[in-house]
């Protein structure tokens, strides 16, 4: 496989803060790679190191062939970048935003249309309105189509999708198929889990260390324990009760229901029994496979 990111064992600090720990990991061409983890994690100054605005202080890496700190100038022709913050000129309109970053990379908008008119033809009904009046999805959109005019090898996208309302996040994402069946690399940043499902593979990073690359089912697969699904009433008083009971390994709310881990070797029955013992009669167990989110509160702990 052809890499068009390769980092080795980048670190960061800011101050006395260890913003990234030695993280390595490759990207083959053409995959979407997701980079999973919350707020505060590092994956904003991964982006910003592997697309040369800031220098590491400790390892190096490989973007496009090309090194980020001593080939900037020539790998800022080769990517394109959509940061967490909307950066665009947000008194210039649609269509001169768009026309101006087209003119930056010597290109016009016309000969890389093909590449950007889905998109930007849901957003080309306002071009003559300023960028910092648009909705939060179409904002998004045009910065997607800036960064996409000179028809980038590599598209970094930090958290795209944060903010964005549930209907603009899935289309965000069928988006990023059809770019990605042109050939284009895309490295994305989110904090919501679900979307670990929708890319090739995943690293999950959590305060600056890299805890697990591999695709979502490997990573899922690898779970140590066995894991239950309880329901019933008063689920908080429930959790607490649990995380006491020496058969519990971990105890976490998703959504209706408690993500229950046990020790290996023991069942759902003694799980069972345990939760009875405690006069807890209308509780439901049963055995389930464990997600993303699963797995990554256990590599957290």
């Amino acid at each position: 496989m052809e890499y068009d990111v390769v980092a080795q064992e980048i670190g960061k600090k800011y101050g006395n803060i260890l913003a990234l720990n030695d993280i390595s990991f490759s990207v083959g061409r053409g995959e979407i790679f997701g980079l999973i983890g919350p707020d505060g994690a590092g994956k904003t100054t991964l982006f910003r190191i592997l697309t040369s605005l800031i220098i590491p202080d400790s390892g190096n890496a490989m973007v496009c062939g090309l090194n980020p700190v001593a080939d900037y100038k020539r790998l800022r022709l080769k990517i394109g970048y959509v940061p967490g913050k909307f950066s665009l000129y947000q008194d210039l309109t649609v269509e001169e935003n768009l026309q101006f970053f087209a003119t930056v990379f010597g290109t016009t908008i016309q000969e890389n249309y093909y590449l950007i008119k889905d998109i930007y033809s849901q957003i080309e009904p306002f071009k003559t309105r300023p960028a910092g009046k648009l909705s939060g999805g179409m904002k998004q959109k045009l910065a997607l189509s800036c960064a996409l005019v000179h028809k980038p090898d590599i598209l970094f996208l930090d958290e795209p999708t944060t903010g964005v309302d549930a209907v603009s996040r899935r289309e965000f994402w069928e988006m990023l198929k059809r770019l990605k069946d042109f050939g284009i690399t895309i490295i994305v940043s989110t904090p919501y889990m679900d979307e670990a499902s929708l890319c090739n593979r995943i690293g999950l990073i959590n305060k600056g260390k890299l805890l697990s690359v591999d695709t979502v089912d490997a990573i899922n697969q690898k779970y140590p324990f066995p894991i239950f699904a309880v329901s019933g009433p008063k689920l908080n008083k429930l959790q607490a009760f649990l995380r006491e009971q020496p058969l519990v390994e971990s105890a976490y709310l998703f959504g209706q229901a408690l993500h229950v881990s046990i020790n290996k070797g023991a069942s759902g029955e003694m799980l069972q029994n345990v939760i009875r013992s405690a006069g807890l009669l209308d509780v439901t167990v049963e055995p389930i496979l464990a997600n993303i989110e699963d797995s990554f509160m256990i590599l957290t702990e």
